[in-house]
């Protein structure tokens, strides 16, 4: 431990930060009250985090949840920390399985950033590797997550047409938010997700999100295959779901 000195307005902030992280968006009030604190410095510590990135105001809810700054600090622990320690055998035995080759991504703002890259033998070029980065909305891993969001949080992570950035060639399915509101409803009916073309033509992939232990999708776990192959779609998404409870489980100790 570093010294004794307190820093009230940081110590603050970071229960703001760490409520948000547990609830999801609340009101201003809310979390004055929850932690006890004046409104006007809670309004003071939620303008200087937003000015950061840190936490995002969700206007048409007049609610702050976490910002993209946020994710990144997320992100970066997923790809140093026990998730891609925990999942790589896991993946790389789904990949041994099935013959597909396997990606692991987690949110980063409106993109997935992918922490871990298991191809099969034989597999079709790919543009996914660890540390590419991939409009979350293009992807089958990314639609995972946005489907076990709160509706909040995915409609300011797309607040604009401008938002939904497209891929020279590609399908090009979603490009407002009522035609990903669509699809993410389709996928939360199903219980995983799919992207035909999306990312590259004549490639397709299904996912499944990873949950944490409050069922906080932490990560999408996805298989890619080409349009042509004959396959049950059913059977590698339960396959998917196996692995991807098997993660949390270790991750946590018990069964999401």
């Amino acid at each position: 431990m570093i010294g004794s000195s307190r820093v009230p307005a940081l110590e603050n902030g970071l229960r703001i930060l760490r409520l948000l992280a547990s609830t999801g968006p609340l009101p201003a009030a809310a979390i004055a009250a929850r932690l006890e604190l004046p409104r006007s410095s809670v309004y003071h510590l939620l303008a200087v985090a937003e000015n950061a990135g840190f936490i995002l105001h969700l206007g048409d809810e007049n609610r702050f949840g976490l910002g993209i700054a946020a994710a990144e600090f997320g992100s970066a622990y997923l790809r140093q920390g026990p998730l891609t320690r925990i999942a790589r055998v896991q993946v790389a035995r789904l990949v041994d399985q099935v013959g597909l080759s396997a990606h692991l991504a987690v949110l980063h703002g409106g993109d997935v950033l992918y922490v871990i890259e298991e191809r099969a033998r034989h597999a079709p070029w790919l543009v996914t590797d660890v540390d590419v980065r991939l409009p979350a909305h293009l992807t089958a891993s990314g639609r995972a997550i946005l489907a076990a969001l709160p509706r909040a949080q995915v409609r300011a992570l797309f607040p604009s047409a401008d938002a939904f950035v497209q891929r020279p060639g590609s399908v090009q399915s979603i490009r407002t938010y009522a035609a990903l509101r669509l699809v993410l409803d389709g996928v939360s009916r199903r219980g995983w997700a799919e992207e035909r073309g999306d990312v590259t033509p004549g490639l397709s992939s299904i996912a499944v999100p990873i949950l944490d232990h409050r069922s906080w999708p932490i990560a999408g776990l996805a298989l890619t295959y080409r349009d042509a192959q004959q396959l049950d779609l059913e059977d590698l998404a339960r396959r998917l779901r196996v692995v991807a409870d098997d993660i949390t489980r270790r991750l946590h100790g018990s069964s999401p």
